[in-house]
């Protein structure tokens, strides 16, 4: 798969990545070097006497190197790409070395056995028993975790910022046993609360009210409306099957690529990308998990257009979802956005009437402009009203010069009071921040 220089650097953790990437893009800084229809690799001589080993699946854009970087994909891999990209005729080497070959086969051989796998019949007891046995755990996770509440709220929470992360870490641990980990993480997400922040005690709150309402809300499951007993489940843990997901009839569209956020835990690299349907007003999230060393399946470029079928997880709000099948696409068409505020915080209320513990979302607002007010970056709207930026947004400089300063629709995610510019719309295009 060839892919233009622009695609390859959408690829990269960060800016200063991008800029290895580049550097390493000259022929003098690969030992050797070769590609062929499957793989791309060389050897880049760095520091040290032993050249890294670098290589990249072409059928999936996959990555893998001999660096010590944590970064997936490293500057190796970007500049490699890059280099085949400008110079492709400098590859003559089409004989994959021992090294690529053997790391070939064995993602052949994990594809061949996955799809030996699906074919496999189901023992149905056997995958009864399992269930029943995961239910129990839970059941009894959550019993734990409604006593710890009670002691949290007992107690009092202003002494929580003295006992630090401790209590929040060891009743995620339990949970994690107990077979929750979605579950498990929202009150990780608690114990990671800035507790010498102004406000703490709301924020504290709230997300235990979250909490609450996922651990009551499955204990009363059967009594709920099917799709949010789906939401409920994947609050808990409970994973779906993407293989039959992909089976059902999804939704078309020309669908705009409004960001990607990229986040690394351990050694799993998580790449979120925002997607908003252009006919359909649909937003979208699609989540691509990579393990060090591998490679995702997707290569999605903010601000690009692809007219996809996508299909939803099933939930009362449906927001995550696949990419079934997709091609590029030129569309276009101006989006729908909330004319004020006052809009969104009537969108939000309506979904968290429908979904009390629903997350941040992407929202496209109309006629807003950055101001500074009370040394602190707001958007106000056509009605004066203004909304505080997150603190962590650092792109404000480049959302000045883009607007200069002037009213513009914009995309923002957030939840609540709180939103982080994704894009602009400049000359009628959609700039990614």
């Amino acid at each position: 798969m060839q892919l233009s220089e622009e695609q390859i650097l959408s690829l990269a953790p960060d800016e200063s990545s991008k800029k290895n990437g580049k550097a390493l893009a000259t022929l003098s800084k690969w030992v050797s070097k070769g590609a062929n229809e499957r793989a791309l690799w060389g050897e880049c001589q760095g520091s040290g006497s032993k050249p890294y080993q670098t290589q990249v699946d072409l059928s999936t854009t996959s990555f893998k190197c001999s660096c010590p970087s944590r970064k997936f994909p490293c500057k190796h891999g970007l500049g490699l790409m890059l280099l085949y990209a400008k110079d492709k005729l400098s590859f003559t080497d089409t004989t994959m070395p021992g090294w690529v070959d053997e790391w070939i086969g064995k993602r052949t051989e994990r594809q061949e056995k996955k799809e030996t796998e699906k074919e496999k019949p189901v023992d149905e007891a056997a995958q009864l028993k399992r269930q029943k046995a995961r239910e129990q755990k839970i059941a009894d996770g959550l019993e734990e975790l409604m006593l710890w509440m009670k002691d949290v709220v007992s107690n009092g929470i202003m002494n929580i910022p003295e006992k630090g992360t401790a209590t929040f870490e060891n009743m995620g641990r339990r949970l994690i046993d107990a077979q929750a980990p979605t579950l498990a993480g929202m009150v990780r997400t608690a114990g990671n609360i800035n507790f010498y922040a102004e406000g703490w005690q709301s924020a504290l709150l709230d997300q235990l009210s979250r909490i609450y309402l996922v651990a009551t809300g499955y204990k009363r499951i059967e009594t709920l409306d099917p799709m949010l007993q789906q939401d409920i489940r994947t609050l808990i843990g409970f994973s779906q099957s993407q293989e039959a997901l992909l089976e059902q009839t999804g939704v078309n569209d020309h669908w705009l690529v409004l960001a990607k956020e990229v986040s690394e835990e351990d050694n799993i690299t998580t790449e979120r990308y925002w997607l908003y349907g252009l006919h359909t007003q649909q937003t979208a999230l699609v989540l691509q998990f990579i393990v060090r060393g591998q490679g995702g399946q997707l290569t999605l470029m903010p601000g690009a257009c692809i007219q996809a079928e996508l299909v939803f997880y099933p939930s009362v709000l449906p927001l995550r979802a696949l990419i079934k099948k997709q091609i590029a696409s030129n569309d276009t068409t101006s989006p729908k956005a909330y004319k004020d505020w006052d809009e969104v915080f009537e969108a939000q209320a309506l979904n968290f009437s429908k979904l009390p513990f629903k997350g941040y979302s992407p929202y496209i607002v109309e006629n807003v402009r950055p101001v500074l007010h009370n040394q602190q970056w707001h958007l106000q709207d056509a009605k004066n009203c203004l909304m505080p930026l997150k603190k962590t947004f650092d792109n404000i400089w480049l959302l000045l010069s883009l607007s200069g300063g002037d009213y513009t629709t914009m995309c923002v995610i957030g939840a609540e009071k709180t939103f982080t510019p994704l894009g602009m719309w400049y000359n009628q295009t959609y700039k990614a921040l």
